[in-house]
């Protein structure tokens, strides 16, 4: 048998064979046509399906010619700025109302919001003794592999796991939207007490309360959040409910989903593509990147130390070496993204109440200076603007929610859109999703072992 030191040898000796040998010639992808990453020169995805559940916009037809536009975002054919402006100009909480919105594909009357809202709050449960021997063994700082690991576990408890009948899926999708802000809440809590040495609380969600009450109720030791807290917390979950079946994570749904597979292990799947650092984890990343950003320029008023301090970050000098600004720049959207747009106002109404004024004003200097700096040292074939993440992220920070649970905040909204993408690929799914690769490797003879 092998030891340690023998196997760490062997891992790092056939690392460098696949990093030498795997690589493929990048002339060949135009050679053949394929489109890396499914997507054009151009940037346009490569249209994999059709989808009623929301439609994005980036671009208009003028005289025959594309344009780029001011981005928009339309829920089952509703306006985004429509949505959100009719659930504030009413000062009430829309979670609810809007997640019925997308999985139904109509706004509910007071009457049908009042049974979702009723539903929601009796599927708010979790299995008997299900946090302490799931939730609360083997804790990790990952809280997205909690929420894959809890939400695979819950597949034993239910009789009717494999079933993928309407009615059984969307029974399932309810109940794991509801629960969903538990499970994130409470890993955190284990993790906290058990890794970090602090104290564990284990709160009873109200069924009284909405998603955002509950979520802001579950995490503070006090329980305790006000208004304007908990309304801009619901507005992130309306704004990162859904977006289009493009996206990785819904694209990963619809392609689970066509295998035939369990609605516990589509979530999984989707949840795993969601925690990747180019999508869901973005905004975890800009505000590490704003931290340092902090620590490394002397004044923070100066547009000339933090534009210098930008393009340290292109030159991969800066933060993490990547080469990125974070929060910047979209695969669909060029000129705005208009979660971002909306997201703002409501941030720096925020930031007032929390006496975080300079921040903000920090974050707006770095949405104005980024996409010039951007356009000057890269050719980019599309405009750049601050997308969701750079202001969801400084959001959450300013709720005093941990970083580790950033992502699982973007989980807990894009369940919904996840949901209706699933019972959407199930009603309409008569071939399994399979995309072609072509090869290019060298053919070659056979060799006895002996002979090689």
């Amino acid at each position: 048998m092998i030891n340690q030191n023998e196997f760490v040898k062997n891992v790092e000796e056939w690392s460098d064979i696949c990093l030498n040998d795997e690589r493929i010639d990048l002339s060949l992808y135009d050679k053949y046509d394929v489109k890396r990453g499914l997507r054009d020169k151009n940037g346009n995805g490569v249209v994999a399906g059709l989808t009623k559940v929301s439609k994005i916009l980036s671009s208009k037809t003028v005289d025959g010619v594309k344009v780029p536009c001011e981005g928009q975002l339309f829920y089952r054919g509703y306006n985004i700025y429509d949505l959100v402006g009719g659930v504030v100009k009413e000062g009430r909480y829309g979670y609810e109302e809007i997640a019925y919105l997308i999985l139904f594909g109509e706004l509910p009357t007071k009457e049908q919001l009042k049974r979702f809202t009723e539903t929601l709050a009796y599927s708010r449960t979790l299995p008997t003794n299900f946090v302490r021997d799931v939730v609360m063994k083997a804790p990790s700082h990952d809280m997205m592999s909690c929420l894959a690991r809890s939400i695979l576990t819950l597949s034993s408890y239910d009789d009717k796991a494999g079933d993928i009948s309407i009615p059984n899926v969307l029974r399932q999708s309810l109940m794991l939207i509801s629960v969903m802000p538990m499970l994130a809440v409470y890993s955190y809590h284990a993790y906290n007490h058990y890794e970090r040495d602090e104290s564990m609380y284990i709160h009873r969600p109200d069924e009284n309360l909405s998603t955002a009450e509950n979520l802001l109720r579950l995490l503070r030791p006090d329980k305790a959040y006000s208004k304007v807290e908990a309304h801009v917390l619901d507005l992130a979950l309306i704004l990162h409910m859904e977006h289009g079946g493009g996206n990785n994570s819904t694209f990963t749904t619809h392609v689970v989903t066509s295998s035939g597979t369990d609605t516990y292990s589509v979530v999984a799947a989707a949840l795993a593509s969601l925690k990747g650092p180019k999508h869901g984890g973005a905004n975890i990343k800009v505000v590490e990147m704003m931290d340092d950003l902090r620590k490394n320029v002397k004044d923070l008023t100066s547009e000339a130390e933090v534009e210098a301090y930008l393009r340290k970050l292109l030159h991969k000098e800066a933060f993490d070496k990547k080469g990125l600004i974070y929060g910047m720049g979209h695969a669909v959207y060029s000129k705005s993204d208009p979660r971002a747009e909306i997201f703002k106002k409501f941030v720096k109404q925020l930031s007032e109440e929390k006496g975080r004024d300079a921040d903000f004003n920090l974050y707006s200097m770095v949405e104005r200076l980024a996409p010039m700096v951007i356009a000057d040292e890269r050719k980019i074939y599309k405009g750049v603007s601050a997308n969701v993440d750079f202001y969801s992220g400084f959001v959450y920070n300013m709720l005093d929610i941990p970083n580790e649970l950033f992502t699982p905040i973007f989980a807990i909204a894009r369940i919904v859109g996840w949901s209706a993408h699933r019972i959407e690929e199930l009603i309409n799914m008569d071939k399994i999703i399979r995309p072609a690769y072509t090869s290019v490797m060298m053919e070659e003879e056979y060799k006895p072992l002996d002979e090689r």
